[in-house]
C-alpha cells in the first residue's frame, strides 16, 4: 500500500467505520442489522478495489 492510500485509510475510513459501528450499537431494535450491512458494504467495497487493481499490497 502507498502512503497517500494508507493516510486515505487511516484518516477517513477506519473512523468512518468506527463512527458507523458505535452508531449502529446504540440502536438497540436494529443494530445488528445495520452493523451486518455495514459489514457486508465494507467486503464489496474492498472485493471491487481488489477486482479492479486499485488496491496494492
Amino acid at each position: 500500500m502507498n502512503y497517500p492510500s494508507i493516510i486515505f485509510w487511516s484518516i477517513f475510513v477506519l473512523p468512518l467505520i468506527a463512527v458507523l459501528f458505535w452508531l449502529m450499537r446504540q440502536d438497540k431494535r436494529k443494530g445488528i442489522t445495520g452493523i451486518i450491512i455495514l459489514a457486508i458494504l465494507l467486503i464489496v467495497c474492498i472485493v471491487y478495489m481488489k477486482m479492479t487493481k486499485q488496491f496494492n499490497y
